[in-house]
């Protein structure tokens, strides 16, 4: 039979996660971003392959036909006839102890109300279809990084120290180009029109097909865009969207228009949700916190924003936002990549004292972690200074026994050494660390 593996695969971290769970699972779901490069993935690790965008009319006459095939078979596009999922269900219940049948890839582009992909969870799929979260590449799926210094081995008090010098202009072109294995080999300005012509299609097509209206999702991705990385309200966002000196077409909406169009983007994998943190695990303040927002690949904030590499290396304060956004990318990847990885493995810190931390990885078992983002190897002390500070802060009252963290870092851009601080406290430019 002739292979469906993709000539010139780039290994991507959540291979590994992909063989585990075709061992216990009957079926996988690769959900996530359009264009991140799902299907390659999948076929990766798959022995035939149907393309219900291909055979559509069949598809959905008979949504047994896209079954057939070797195993693991990949269903790409599956949401396309969302009747495919109730028949992989049922031929896995059907079949004891069948483990690896399917692999489904699923569209960020979900179809009406009751048929997206975030509903189908609530298909009896559990326990059945495994379902893993892909993002565009990392620094270190890329090449851009050497991942030398790996955030499991950190975790289990591995590390050595690393040189890897990277400049302002170099770290800006990595951000701009951004994940998408299309882009790779490319410019940062001719990568730029394929986030371009992705925030088009998703304004132009995507929105409307749910129903919604171009406008008001334009205005909605410029204001998340500019908030890039804050934990704003609803009432921010509604201002942002009345502002008349914007050159965008005058809307005004309401809190529950923009809820909609929020939960609407997270189903397009679009937009990424951090939320709160604090050490107990029973807080209310990790339900209560405000999340920070993100966009899924650092491109796409550039994009919206219509800014360039040149507007961005003279605007330093807004590359910081992007920076912060392809950091946080990156460790949602190599953190669920971990197997002792809790659902939401990475969070934020802020208190009532004002006292905030950019990201909290915690591991299932209570481990934890906490970094700070930093654009330079200037601004390190700074970091280090705040990382300190949660620690005291959190650690002082034996009698509340909070957990010391695993370790601290600050990740860097322009800079130069991986390295320890002192024990426990690392320095960690973005071009070294790895899953």
């Amino acid at each position: 039979m002739e292979s469906v593996r993709p000539v010139g695969y780039l290994p991507r971290t959540v291979d590994a996660k992909v063989e585990r769970f075709l061992r216990v699972f009957g079926a996988v779901e690769l959900a996530g971003t359009k264009w991140c490069g799902k299907t390659w993935t999948a076929l990766e690790h798959a022995a035939s392959v149907s393309y219900v965008d291909e055979f559509l009319a069949l598809a959905q006459d008979d949504p047994s036909a896209m079954l057939i095939g070797d195993h693991p078979h990949v269903i790409d596009e599956w949401q396309l006839v969302p009747q495919i999922w109730d028949v992989v269900r049922h031929e896995i219940d059907r079949t004891r102890g069948l483990r690896g049948g399917w692999i489904l890839t699923g569209s960020s582009t979900p179809l009406k109300k009751g048929t997206t992909p975030a509903a189908m969870p609530n298909h009896s799929g559990a326990g059945r279809i495994g379902r893993i979260r892909m993002y565009p590449m990392t620094l270190q799926e890329s090449g851009d990084s050497t991942g030398s210094v790996s955030l499991a081995g950190l975790f289990s008090g591995t590390f050595a120290p690393e040189q890897r010098a990277t400049d302002a202009r170099e770290l800006v072109d990595i951000a701009c180009r951004g994940g998408w294995p299309e882009a790779l080999g490319l410019s940062a300005d001719d990568a730029q029109l394929i986030a371009r012509e992705y925030m088009r299609v998703l304004r132009a097509e995507s929105v409307p097909r749910q129903g919604k209206d171009a406008g008001v999702a334009q205005r909605l991705l410029f204001s998340l865009a500019r908030n890039l990385g804050q934990s704003v309200t609803y009432k921010t966002i509604k201002a942002d969207t009345a502002n008349e000196a914007l050159s965008l077409p005058m809307l005004t909406v309401d809190e529950k228009t923009i809820r909609s169009y929020l939960e609407l983007l997270k189903a397009l994998f679009i937009v990424e949700e951090i939320p709160g943190w604090m050490p107990p695990a029973r807080s209310p303040k990790r339900v209560t916190s405000k999340p920070k927002r993100y966009f899924a690949d650092p491109s796409l904030a550039v994009a919206t924003l219509a800014m360039s590499p040149e507007s961005l290396m003279a605007d330093w304060q807004t590359f910081g936002l992007v920076f912060e956004n392809l950091v946080i990318r990156d460790l949602l990847v190599y953190a669920q990549a971990m197997e002792s990885a809790g659902d939401v493995p990475v969070r934020y810190y802020r208190d009532d004292s004002g006292l905030e931390v950019d990201a909290i990885i915690e591991l299932a078992d209570g481990r934890w972690a906490a970094f700070e983002i930093k654009t330079s190897e200037a601004k390190a002390e700074e970091g280090i200074a705040n990382l300190k500070r949660l620690r005291d802060k959190l650690t002082r009252n034996a009698r509340a026994r909070t957990r010391k963290p695993e370790f601290m870092a600050v990740i860097t851009g322009v800079s130069q050494y991986a390295r320890r601080v002192e024990d426990g406290i690392y320095v960690i430019p973005i071009r070294c660390l790895g899953a």
